[in-house]
């Protein structure tokens, strides 16, 4: 095997041919150009694109190099601000930055210089996209058990995403999230989830069973939480909000109550959001039961509700324009709950001093770790259920502990797989969703073009190895226009390319192994031998 010509060879020849190129004549260049590639290994296309060149790069000189301007110490420091703010995305995180570099500095996780600082807080959302590409995570869908509930529905008005024109805080959606794994049946936990319209504050609520009771239960305590009075609710139309009870304790809080129109979950969008950025992301999809579960999903709550309402900023739409297929978005600059909170003007000045002081005295990256163990605990009592045609089975509840490593086939005869939570990745990954991985494609889609004529075409090239896959094309056409167009011409020569590379590995193959040792070192090649003894041994 002839070895490669190095760089500089490589250069030299090309400045010595290429005041020949022009001046010879086409039928020449033909030959010239033949010979050039046999030499260099390049393509057809390269080598005349190489000798039609004004200018051939020298080997002294030196390839530009971009400079970068954030290097990996930006790039760690970064990765350490993403994770501290729960891997939010780079258009929440970027104008949450100045905030957040301060509070970490302070607690002692960062110990920054000005040059890098400085980078920091004048990074843009695409570099931070860029930077912290390998990090990138998934989410997951939630579950709907959503039960209409017609009673009531005549006397609860309706409300759409339309009709949110409240900038005061304290109206708000709400919503159930179940933690039923798969399976309705039986009694499981619920979350109560409300999210307000104007500041996106949200209040996580556990819940034993889904009943009209405990919503009540619940919509007490998180009107005893929020820090502004709860003037509004907006529920979906499940029978444990369209009630009796719920209606009249409305009236009695002096609270408006409206309703979703059915099916049509965008009504409810901020909810429903926030039932998977933060729920569904950090809780899961298994299925929860009991009382210890209960008070382990309330204190991963407890924790939760300071995090995200703290330090979690999220954007807010001011406006959407359609002009024919395109919409153009204009959203705010990214803020927490807190920060629109005190923006709001809604809170007195006692209020505000304390919610103030109660921040100061929150650390981020503890209340992250502090959740991370709760979330740890919390998955001790997760199950994962089987589907609901197979609930009458005593395995339809099966602890994830006791699970073993399926496949895909198991899954789609109803088995499930044990979830995996990693270490170095708190988000909580379903096994339904789990993508099987793609296999190599070996056989073909279409009709092979050239199967009546391939043998045809071997022969020719072992007899002449210069020939080009155009010229046999232009040969194929001149007998049979019709089957072979001028289209082909990209498919045969991937045809003839690896034609060559087998006879090549062939041939490298049978040097070894036919050759004595003493004409093998006599070789240019101390494993194979030249071409002209290769034709010995073939012959």
């Amino acid at each position: 095997m002839k070895k490669s010509m190095s760089l500089s060879a490589r250069i030299e020849l090309l400045n010595s041919m290429r005041e020949r190129y022009r001046e010879i004549s086409w039928q020449e260049k033909r030959k010239l150009v033949d010979g050039f590639m046999l030499s260099t290994g390049y393509s057809r296309k390269y080598a005349i694109t190489q000798l039609n060149r004004t200018q051939v790069r020298s080997l002294s000189s030196k390839s530009r190099q971009s400079h970068k301007q954030y290097d990996e110490a930006v790039r760690q420091a970064l990765t350490t601000l993403w994770y501290a703010a729960n891997q939010i995305c780079s258009k929440r995180l970027v104008p949450f930055l100045p905030e957040l570099v301060p509070i970490l500095e302070q607690r002692g996780y960062l110990q920054l210089p000005t040059p890098i600082r400085e980078q920091l807080l004048n990074i843009s959302a695409s570099t931070v996209d860029r930077l912290l590409k390998k990090e990138r995570r998934r989410s997951r869908k939630s579950v709907s058990t959503t039960r209409a509930g017609n009673l009531l529905k005549r006397q609860i008005p309706i409300r759409t995403f339309a009709d949110w024109n409240e900038n005061v805080p304290g109206f708000m959606e709400i919503d159930l999230v179940a933690h039923c794994g798969g399976n309705v049946s039986g009694a499981y936990l619920n979350t109560l989830v409300l999210t307000d319209i104007a500041t996106g504050w949200i209040e996580c609520i556990p819940l034993l069973n889904k009943s009209g009771a405990n919503v009540i239960s619940a919509l007490r305590l998180a009107k005893a939480l929020l820090p502004f009075p709860l003037l509004g609710i907006d529920s979906d139309n499940g029978t444990e909000f369209i009630n009796y009870d719920l209606l009249n304790f409305c009236k009695e809080e002096k609270i408006t109550f409206t309703r979703s129109r059915s099916y049509k979950k965008n009504d409810q969008a901020h909810v429903e959001q926030k039932n998977g950025s933060v729920v569904r992301r950090l809780v899961g999809y298994d299925r929860f039961e009991g009382y210890e579960a209960w008070q382990a999903l309330s204190k991963l709550y407890r924790v939760l509700r300071l995090y995200v309402n703290y330090f979690q900023p999220s954007l807010k739409l001011i406006f959407k324009e359609r002009r024919g297929a395109r919409v153009t978005k204009k959203y705010d600059k990214a803020q927490t709950p807190y920060q629109r909170t005190l923006g709001s003007a809604s809170l007195t000045g006692k209020k505000e001093g304390l919610l103030t002081l109660y921040y100061r005295g929150l650390d981020p990256v503890d209340l992250l770790k502090s959740m991370e163990l709760q979330q740890d605990k919390l998955w001790e009592y997760g199950f994962i259920a089987l589907p609901v045609n197979a609930a009458a089975s005593p395995q339809s509840l099966i602890p994830k502990k006791d699970l073993s490593v399926g496949n895909d086939q198991n899954r789609k005869k109803g088995k499930l797989l044990p979830v995996k939570v990693d270490s170095c990745d708190r988000f909580y990954r379903s096994s339904k969703n789990t993508k099987r991985p793609r296999s190599l494609r070996t056989w073909r889609t279409r009709e092979d073009p050239f199967a009546s004529v391939w043998d045809e075409i071997q022969r020719r090239l072992e007899m002449n190895p210069l020939l080009t896959a155009t010229q046999i094309l232009s040969d194929l056409r001149l007998q049979n226009p019709e089957q072979f167009k001028q289209s082909l011409c990209r498919t045969l020569q991937r045809r003839v390319k690896t034609w060559r590379e087998e006879q090549h590995h062939l041939e490298s193959i049978l040097r070894q192994l036919l050759l004595p040792d003493s004409i093998q070192s006599e070789t240019s090649d101390p494993k194979l031998p030249s071409k002209n003894e290769l034709e010995v041994v073939r012959f």
